[in-house]
């Protein structure tokens, strides 16, 4: 099973937004997870047009776009052509979430669903055949900082479950530590989105911390 690492660049340095993406890439990260907030789906925003451009200018690795916003599917389109590769929506901000998997394979883009914390795998079930990714919300969507919410560790069973029958890549989102890495990735789990738990604002490089959450997880 792969161990996907993706830093979550909203907790990046942005005064010096050049050298942390130099940083990352040198580190072996293995895509770059953008957050996009309108405030009003979620109380908070981040991560602009502009962001997201510079970001893609400075790697080659792939980079989602995490659209928690209304009417995602808008701006499906907007997203594809600044470069994103992977774009998430949250089902429960749209009334068509089908169409809005079809809108961004036509695109040439990988799909994935946000299942937030209050959403229930029963009620994103039937979209798993259609869609490539599932991101896992561990946190309430919208500020970073928050404990890891465990009432979703059921929920996050269920889809453990469901991933080899639907063959989409599983990941979480929210307050993941090296521990929760180290749990979570033995039990099914492939993709951890990286913040201030276990990449952002601590005193070894990132380097190190990657190659030591790789080394704990062969």
């Amino acid at each position: 099973m792969s161990l996907i690492l993706s830093p979550s660049m909203m907790c990046a340095d942005f005064s010096n937004l050049k050298q942390e993406v130099e940083k990352l890439n040198n580190a072996g990260v293995d895509m770059y997870h953008m957050d996009v907030m309108d405030g009003r789906y979620v109380p908070n925003f981040a991560l602009g047009p502009e962001d997201y451009q510079t970001i893609r200018s400075l790697t080659k690795k792939p980079m989602d776009a995490h659209l928690m916003i209304e009417n995602p599917r808008s701006y499906i389109k907007f997203f594809s052509d600044l470069g994103a590769d992977i774009i998430y929506f949250c089902p429960d901000a749209e009334k068509q979430p089908a169409r809005t998997i079809d809108d961004i394979h036509a695109l040439g883009k990988k799909a994935g669903i946000a299942v937030n914390t209050g959403t229930s795998f029963m009620t994103v079930q039937e979209l798993l055949p259609n869609v490539d990714y599932v991101l896992v919300m561990t946190v309430h969507p919208g500020f970073a900082g928050q404990p890891f919410q465990d009432f979703v560790m059921p929920k996050l069973d269920q889809f453990i479950a469901a991933k080899e029958k639907y063959e989409f890549v599983l990941g979480i989102d929210g307050a993941v530590s090296r521990e929760k890495i180290n749990q979570l990735h033995r039990k099914g789990v492939d993709n951890f989105i990286l913040g201030t738990s276990a990449l952002f604002n601590k005193p070894v490089s990132y380097q190190e911390t990657i190659a030591q959450i790789r080394k704990e997880n062969q």
